[in-house]
């Protein structure tokens, strides 16, 4: 008998070839190993969307989300403090009582209503109140000047001046305020109107009111108080 020859590596592949499906399945299922296994991509900081559980994150992906966390509430907290600062502001310098905006409100139907105000500015609703004069008609939008001092007593005192125009004339309203203690409320001090040419129109005096009122009355020469 002659002896085998070992086939080559050629011969080997074309027997395989020809053998039957199932037989070549079963030949190389030792090939195949086990299924793979589906991976996903690792969780950071800029990509957590939190699709995948906290039980299957790793350490590192634990700290990652944490600190996601931890950045969206810090937002979200600055946004609130935020809103409150502006929401503050918006309060004291618009709708509080002693803001600027209404005692300038205040001043400015206070002329309008002054008789003495009408006879030398015009009609109420056709006086106008701006800041300072300018060339720039939007500038008169601006808000009008003002400022607060203490006296020596402890006493706050608000001075406000700003311009009135009418169809007879223009002018100067200068108002001075004095917060009451007992209230915390302003209350007027004084309250001008200065006309170019024209003595200065006392609106609100309340030191002659009061001088008036200690003075009393005479009546029959007597002294009433």
């Amino acid at each position: 008998m002659l002896p085998l020859k070992p086939l080559n590596a050629a011969l080997a592949y074309r027997l395989r070839l020809s053998l039957p499906s199932f037989v070549r399945a079963y030949a190389t299922q030792s090939d195949l190993g086990r299924a793979p296994i589906a991976t996903r991509k690792q969780v950071t900081i800029a990509n957590d969307d939190g699709r995948v559980t906290w039980k299957d994150l790793s350490v590192r992906e634990k700290a990652a989300r944490t600190t996601q966390k931890t950045l969206h509430l810090g937002v979200i907290l600055s946004g609130l403090v935020m809103t409150g600062g502006v929401a503050y502001l918006l309060y004291t310098d618009v709708f509080a009582a002693d803001s600027r905006t209404s005692i300038f409100n205040r001043a400015v139907d206070e002329v309008r209503a002054s008789p003495r105000a009408q006879e030398a500015l015009g009609p109420p609703k056709k006086i106008r109140a701006f800041g300072e004069p300018t060339w720039n008609r939007w500038a008169r939008s601006r808000p009008v000047a003002s400022s607060t001092r203490k006296d020596g007593n402890g006493r706050e005192h608000l001075l406000m001046h700003f311009n009135v125009e009418g169809p007879l004339g223009r002018g100067v309203v200068n108002v001075h305020m004095m917060k009451n203690p007992a209230t915390s409320e302003y209350e007027y001090k004084y309250l001008t109107l200065d006309i170019k040419g024209q003595a200065t129109i006392y609106l609100r005096n309340t030191d002659a009111e009061k001088k008036s009122k200690a003075q009393g009355f005479r009546l029959f020469g007597a002294q009433w108080r």
